[in-house]
C-alpha cells in the first residue's frame, strides 16, 4: 500500500533543532526527512480517488495543484514541531480567553481552482465554527521540495498561513488575491511568534507550555 511505502524509514532525532550532518541540514538527511512522492499530469478525478482510497488514515497527506499530486508522510521531527506549535497556540488562546478549535489536517479542496491541501494544523477562531475554511493554516516545512503550498492556499482563499521553516515562522496574510508577508498575525495579533519558535526546543511539550504560560501571566 502507498501509505506503507511512505512511512519514515528510520526513527528521527529527538530534538526539533536543525543540526547539520556532513554539510546537510538534518531535515534533509534521509533518515530524518519527510517521505514524499510527487506525480504529474494527475486529473482531478484521480485526486478524489486517492483521497477515497486512503480514507480516514492520517497518511499520506495529500496536496494537489493543477495536475500535480503530492503524497507525503511526515517524519518524527516534522510531527513534533507540529504538535508543539498546536499546544502552544492552545495555551495562548486559553490564557487570553480566545475561543478556538483546531481542525488538524482538514482536507481543503476546490475543483474549480484545481487545488487541494491537508495542512499540518488549522484553526477556526471565535464562536462561529461553521465557516467553510479555517482562519489559520500552519505548514511545517521540514524537508525542502514539493508542491508550492502557499499557492494552493491562495487559490483556496485561506486568510492566513504560517510556514515554519528553519526555526522561524513566516506569517502570510491574504490581501485581495495575494499573500503579504507580515510580522504580526492577523488571527492572533498578540502572540509573539519568535517566542513560540524559541520554545520548540524545550525537552517536553509540557515544559514549553508552562514556559509560555509563565510569560503570559507576567
Amino acid at each position: 500500500m502507498v501509505s506503507a511505502i511512505l512511512q519514515p524509514m528510520v526513527a528521527a532525532a529527538k530534538t526539533p533543532m536543525i543540526p547539520v550532518v556532513s554539510g546537510v541540514l538534518m531535515s534533509e538527511h534521509v533518515p530524518t526527512a519527510d517521505q514524499r512522492i510527487i506525480m504529474n499530469g494527475v486529473p482531478w478525478s484521480h485526486f478524489e480517488v486517492w483521497l477515497a482510497l486512503r480514507g480516514e488514515a492520517p497518511v499520506p497527506r495529500m496536496t494537489y495543484l493543477q495536475g500535480d499530486l503530492e503524497l507525503m508522510s511526515p517524519s518524527r521531527d516534522h510531527e513534533r514541531i507540529t504538535e508543539y506549535l498546536g499546544l502552544l497556540i492552545a495555551t495562548y488562546c486559553i490564557e487570553r480567553g480566545i475561543k478556538f478549535t483546531p481542525y488538524g489536517s482538514w482536507t481543503l479542496k476546490k475543483a474549480l481552482k484545481n487545488a487541494g491541501v491537508e495542512s499540518d494544523q488549522c484553526y477556526i477562531f471565535g464562536p462561529d465554527q461553521t465557516k467553510d475554511g479555517p482562519d489559520l493554516a500552519i505548514e511545517v516545512v521540514w524537508t525542502s521540495g514539493g508542491i508550492d503550498k502557499l499557492e494552493v492556499y491562495r487559490r483556496l482563499g485561506i486568510g492566513e498561513v504560517w510556514l515554519w521553516r528553519n526555526g522561524t515562522i513566516e506569517i502570510y496574510v491574504i490581501n485581495g488575491d495575494q499573500y503579504q508577508l507580515r510580522e504580526v498575525s492577523a488571527s492572533l495579533p498578540g502572540l509573539d511568534v519568535a517566542l513560540v519558535c524559541s520554545l520548540l526546543g524545550e525537552e517536553t511539550a509540557a515544559d514549553a507550555m508552562l514556559a509560555l504560560r509563565d510569560v503570559l501571566r507576567r
